[in-house]
């Protein structure tokens, strides 16, 4: 690794620190993250079949309240750089992007509590009328969140690739790195459940249970699903724009529930 590529190793850990408390641009994201360590590293391919692996099991990681989900951030970027730059299997990355997911999460809840530091001091700062230093305390805290995946991120990509790393690596039972890909495999499920019960579209779950279907009984390919859905996605909007537009001109729907007038219960 170069010194250059190292450079630019940090600028995308810690921009991915950065992103996981932004929520914005979504560069924490292990399809997002993994790539830009991949063209990084001169393996854009392999950051691109590892992001995407791990953004199955990421789906469901989300911040809920005062809850933090375990961090995609830190186990996109370390598992990224052990599997380029330390010559492991992507199957080795996804069983490590676990164990460091929930790293990440105690690492974040610490970063935060330290950033209460930041929040007493920008009220301090509010009183006075000094803006400047209101965004000042906003940006340690941010520093803070990049910092927190930059300095493991630098760390393991200097030690990736050495003989002893790579036997401590190799050295894993296969019982404990199976058992962590069979136990990822189980959270792409439960992240897939968490989102339908978030969204509670159940007008949706028809298209779910077909796409299932067609997945179990068929030999479709993912562009092949893609195309479903979006034919599947243009007919479930133009039958909503067709009922807004008979709701809106006062038109009977045929359903005589959705017909009767509020008024009239009055």
């Amino acid at each position: 690794m170069t010194s250059m590529q190292f450079i630019l190793l940090i600028v995308v850990a810690m921009v991915a620190g950065m992103a996981s408390v932004l929520d914005e641009a979504q560069f924490h994201r292990p399809l997002v993250a993994c790539t830009l360590v991949g063209l990084v590293l001169g393996d854009v391919t392999t950051g691109i079949i590892l992001g995407g692996t791990l953004e199955m099991l990421a789906l469901g990681w989300m911040n809920v309240g005062a809850a933090m989900a375990p961090d995609a951030a830190l186990a996109s970027v370390v598992s990224a750089i052990l599997v380029i730059v330390g010559h492991q299997s992507i199957g080795a990355g996804i069983a490590l992007a676990v164990p460091l997911a929930a790293a990440g999460q105690v690492l974040t809840i610490f970063v935060r509590t330290i950033t209460v530091f930041f929040q007493h001091l920008a009220d301090k700062f509010a009183a006075e009328g000094n803006a400047f230093g209101i965004e000042m305390c906003h940006l340690g805290g941010l520093l803070l969140q990049g910092i927190r995946v930059a300095v493991p991120a630098a760390l393991v990509a200097i030690v990736a690739g050495t003989d002893t790393v790579n036997a401590m690596l190799n050295s894993i039972p296969e019982v404990i790195t199976r058992g962590l890909q069979v136990s990822g495999g189980f959270i792409v499920v439960v992240g897939y459940a968490m989102v339908i019960n978030m969204m509670n579209a159940k007008s949706l779950m028809p298209y779910f249970f077909l796409g299932f279907l067609l997945a179990v009984f068929t030999d479709i390919n993912l562009i092949g699903f893609g195309a479903i859905g979006l034919i599947c996605a243009y007919f479930h909007i133009k039958g909503l724009e067709r009922e807004l537009n008979v709701a809106a001109s006062g038109a009977s729907t045929g359903n005589p529930v959705d017909d009767v007038d509020d008024s009239d219960l009055m």
